[in-house]
């Protein structure tokens, strides 16, 4: 499929469902961490995809083969991969995943804080700053009001802000260093490969490896390692080198929106007015950050 300049009638009906897909996924994990410990549980993960993947590539004779540059970004990238979802999964075992999706979903407005310094062309314009403050705004507005917050935790809170944070400087490494030469596959086989035994040496810090194992368990680690992993984010990763970045990106405040809904939905989570405030917020402001900027043609 060639690049297109703008996004189509296809390019908003599956970034809408990416989006919609993203929500369900923490979902899945919420349900999941009952039966694997959450580290445990992200470490299996990124090892089982990494295989599925392996295999993946080398059914389409796609070469492993990088340089030296590239694997040590890869490596360095992978870390924070690795931090981004040691931080989630434990989120979504010590708060809801209502307002984990607020705060996990946040990410754009610490990736465009980072680009500012790091990318010479992505600097805070009127509009981004303008954006960058409704956005923190509802993320601390999130975390801050425990009137509904029921049993989740604060620490569950915070634990979804540093995956939010650990994402935007993985995706930063991987935009702006040697790594951005390796195709998108590679980058995320290089990831999975880091991530894997961090987060599995990690879990052994964070108690029993299986709590109340069921066949609802298996299902949802094998739906994270194929589906999820293996095959979303690729399909994630095509879509962005067909779509033009920002406005693939602007179909990320859907994700918290979402994500409340289907905590509300499926798993009876509590939605008060001050996390759909918080919401709204975070919402407006990615929007306002991804918002494109208008070139200006000057007269001869």
């Amino acid at each position: 499929m060639e690049r297109k300049d703008q996004i189509d009638t296809f390019g908003a009906i599956a970034l809408s469902g990416f989006a919609l897909f993203l929500a369900f996924n923490q979902v899945v994990i919420k349900v999941t961490n009952e039966g694997l410990q959450p580290v445990f549980f992200a470490g299996v993960r990124s090892a089982g995809a990494a295989l599925c993947l392996w295999a993946y590539l080398r059914w389409r004779n796609v070469s492993l083969r990088i340089d030296r540059d590239v694997a040590i970004a890869g490596i360095i990238a992978g870390f924070f991969f690795g931090a981004q979802f040691l931080c989630l999964f434990i989120a979504l075992d010590l708060t809801t995943v209502g307002r984990s999706g607020v705060i996990f979903y946040s990410m754009p407005v610490w990736l465009a804080l980072i680009a500012h310094w790091v990318m010479p062309n992505d600097r805070i314009t009127v509009i981004k700053a303008v954006g960058l403050a409704f956005a923190v705004g509802g993320v601390a507005w999130a975390m801050l009001d425990r009137s509904t917050a029921g049993d989740a935790s604060l620490w569950g809170d915070l634990a979804a802000l540093g995956g939010a944070m650990s994402w935007a400087i993985g995706a930063m490494v991987a935009k702006a260093s040697p790594l951005s030469r390796a195709r998108p596959e590679i980058q995320l086989l290089i990831q999975l490969v880091v991530s894997a035994p961090i987060l599995l040496c990690a879990a052994v810090f964070f108690g029993p490896f299986i709590r109340e194992l069921g066949p609802l368990h298996v299902a949802g680690l094998l739906f994270q390692i194929v589906v999820v992993v293996s095959a979303g984010f690729v399909v994630w990763l095509w879509l962005l080198s067909v779509y033009p970045a920002s406005g693939v990106a602007s179909f990320s405040f859907l994700s918290p929106v979402q994500s409340v809904g289907l905590g509300w939905a499926l798993l009876g989570e509590t939605v008060g007015l001050e996390l759909i405030g918080a919401l709204v917020l975070v919402a407006i402001g990615i929007i306002l950050i991804n918002r494109p900027v208008k070139s200006r043609k000057t007269s001869a």
